[in-house]
């Protein structure tokens, strides 16, 4: 009998089940090597790591700032005080020192792995998500002063009606109304930031930036190959924005702070 002896089930004749004592010794040694094998696993691996958003420590500022940005998510579209999202990125200029090879039925096209670098640009990018309406601008540098100019134009040129425009945008030092008085007559800068509202995401919270989410399909569709030069950087990114605006490509958000509070509630100071 297979299942005759005392130990139930788990007692089998390995010699009437088909195999001798020897097989039998054999499995009980893959047995034991498949618990070692197990515990290997458990072990530190200490070249190995994963990267990950890490909030800050101080948990009442970061809850307190990313239901602020939430709650202008939440907000219905106004023409009177638009809002908007900001975010940078920068872009490093590669040419090609040979020429690459095209594309052929059955061949991906093929490019040399030596390159050139040319320098980086920075992006700008600001984007209107109940609009479907972004610009993105390049410059040499990414300094307050550039934050100002670029906040200037967005203001006087794509928003002169608008009573107030709501930016929301990251923690950088830049991105702060300093700025506007650092590039601008005392005047000027504080016509400007009485038509501004700013809206800083938390720190370790970018995520919470619709304007990140755009320069991530940015990415993607136009910067994921070599650029060689800051001429035909603005050629392609303009490209690509006359594209998005003509298609009014949007982002509609649907995380709110009632949602945040049930689903990230480890985050939250706990009473």
């Amino acid at each position: 009998m297979l299942f005759g002896g005392p130990g139930g089930a788990d007692a089998v004749d390995a010699a009437v089940a088909g195999g001798g004592a020897d097989e039998a010794e054999d499995r009980d040694e893959r047995v034991r090597g498949n618990g070692a094998e197990s515990a290997q696993k458990n072990e530190l691996q200490p070249w190995r790591k994963q990267c990950w958003c890490i909030p800050e420590k101080d948990a009442a500022r970061f809850v307190a700032q990313r239901e602020e940005v939430l709650d202008e998510y939440a907000k219905p579209p106004s023409d009177d005080e638009p809002l908007v999202c900001m975010d940078e990125a920068s872009k490093q200029l590669l040419r090609d020192e040979l020429p690459s090879v095209p594309m052929t039925p059955g061949r991906p096209a093929r490019e040399d792995y030596h390159y050139e670098r040319r320098g980086t640009q920075a992006i700008f990018c600001f984007f209107d998500p109940h609009r479907g309406w972004r610009r993105v601008t390049t410059r040499d540098s990414r300094t307050r002063v550039d934050w100002a100019e670029e906040v200037k134009v967005l203001l006087d040129e794509h928003y002169p009606k608008a009573h107030k425009v709501r930016l929301v945008c990251d923690n950088l030092n830049t991105h702060g109304i300093a700025s506007l008085y650092e590039a601008f007559p005392a005047e000027e800068a504080h016509r400007l930031a009485r038509r501004l509202e700013l809206h800083h995401t938390p720190r370790n919270g970018s995520w919470l930036n619709v304007a990140e989410i755009e320069l991530s399909v940015l990415s993607r569709q136009c910067l994921d190959r070599r650029i060689g030069s800051a001429k035909d950087l603005r050629t392609e990114i303009d490209t690509w924005t006359a594209e998005r605006n003509r298609d009014h490509a949007k982002v509609v958000w649907q995380f709110t702070t009632p949602d945040a509070r049930i689903r990230l509630k480890h985050l939250y100071p706990q009473f």
